[in-house]
């Protein structure tokens, strides 16, 4: 049986506990995440009496803060402020605030773009802040099941397939949803297309021009369309920009705001001064499956007909459904992919504090060869000790032995863990 939202249900959010926790022993608090994702959602219910609710998508509180950012935050003891991405001035004034009272858990914000990552506002807010992400809703939130799978795997547990495994059809059809609440609560696949469509045009109309101010502003859909044609490749910014006219300073930049509204994730190279012959170039997915299938205009039908199609999408879908359990983990992850310059890849290595590496293929096929474990294997010589677990993951509904520590397991241990 295939699990969704409804209007009507409140999904519990993962990072739920993490933002509760930091509100008791950090000043301020900012959940970031793509819009729509479920941040006002989950930041209204830490609202009250005592921390009132502030939307700066309202025009005219926008105009208040735009005006005089210091006497808007200097008037509020305690506060949640929803979508600060659109008055970074704001986060000065913040800093003022919260250095003259060090209370914890003063301002609670929301921003669908990652304004963590630009640098003046980083080093202001540096001690006083804590940073959490809110993605589109997890397979595991949506289904009500640990969400564990990472923890489990470093702790030293073997893959275990569930009850509740999807291959084939019902996996094509899940990872065409991907997780906007609002797609979810769509009933026919033509509504959601309808509005992801809407999202991605809004998003570029009048997200872009909070967070930059660039010149070409018409070419953001189309680019997004290139991008979308090469998700799961290599990035090459000068390929990009040539299909727009653009240079590849420019394109780079134009990927770069893309990846601030969570539109896109770029993955780093993993490196080894073991191994000379590695790639070192970054990786592209789209953060969302069911927004990357609108853009390349794909379909149930178009994945019958062609199966490799599918495992671009499905690469990406993967992609973002790790980085959601990274992100309600106590473990600090980092995730970056592994290629040599003879095409040996592992399409996501994620690695711990203490050098621990787990490495993980994907692959749309029931059926894994030898060759699907090579890259796994070349990645579990050049780790050494450190090798936690080498996964295909693949549309199947059990786990196989493979080798010491490489195992093919179905998809759905995404959720069932």
């Amino acid at each position: 049986m295939t699990a969704s939202a409804s209007p009507r249900q409140l999904i519990d959010r993962r990072i739920r506990p993490l933002v509760e926790t930091a509100l008791t022993d950090t000043r301020v608090v900012l959940i970031v995440g793509p819009r729509q994702a479920g941040k006002t959602t989950l930041a209204r219910q830490f609202a009250g009496d005592g921390r009132p609710y502030i939307t700066l998508d309202d025009t005219g509180t926008l105009s208040a803060a735009r005006a005089d950012p210091v006497g808007f935050v200097r008037g509020l003891e305690s506060a949640v402020i929803d979508e600060v991405q659109r008055v970074p001035e704001l986060m000065l004034a913040i800093k003022e605030s919260v250095d003259r009272d060090e209370k914890s858990g003063r301002f609670l914000l929301t921003g669908s773009a990652n304004i963590a990552t630009v640098p003046a506002i980083a080093d202001s807010l540096a001690g006083r802040m804590a940073t959490i992400s809110l993605l589109p809703f997890a397979q595991s939130e949506i289904r009500a099941t640990p969400g564990r799978l990472l923890d489990r795997l470093f702790a030293g547990e073997e893959p275990a397939s569930g009850e509740d495994s999807l291959f084939g059809d019902e996996l094509i059809s899940l990872v065409l949803r991907g997780g906007y609440p609002e797609a979810l609560r769509r009933s026919t696949s033509a509504r959601r297309t309808a509005w992801l469509e809407d999202y991605v045009a809004q998003i570029l109309d009048r997200d872009v021009r909070d967070i930059a101010n660039i010149d070409q502003l018409d070419r953001l859909p189309r680019l997004l369309q290139v991008l979308a044609e090469h998700a799961g490749q290599l990035v090459n910014h000068s390929s990009f920009g040539a299909a727009l006219g653009l240079s590849s300073v420019t394109a780079q930049k134009y990927v770069a705001i893309l990846e601030r509204l969570f539109l896109v994730r770029t993955l780093a190279p993993w490196s080894s001064n073991r191994l000379s012959r590695l790639i070192k170039t970054p990786k592209l997915h789209f953060l969302d499956s069911g927004l990357l299938a609108t853009l390349r205009e794909d379909d149930e039908e178009t994945f019958r007909n062609n199966r490799s199609r599918f495992g671009v999408l499905l690469e990406s879908f993967v992609v973002a459904e790790l980085l959601k359990l990274a992100s309600w983990s106590e473990r600090r992850m980092s995730f970056s992919h592994y290629r040599t310059k003879d095409q040996d890849e592992v399409d996501i290595v994620i690695e711990d504090r203490r050098g621990r590496v787990i490495g993980i293929e994907v692959k749309a096929s029931a059926t894994v060869r030898p060759q699907d474990f090579r890259g796994l294997r070349q990645l579990q010589e050049a780790v050494g000790d450190r090798f936690v677990r080498g996964l295909v993951l693949h549309d199947h509904d059990r786990v196989t032995p493979i080798g010491e520590k490489l195992q093919a397991a179905p998809l759905s241990i995404l959720w069932t863990m």
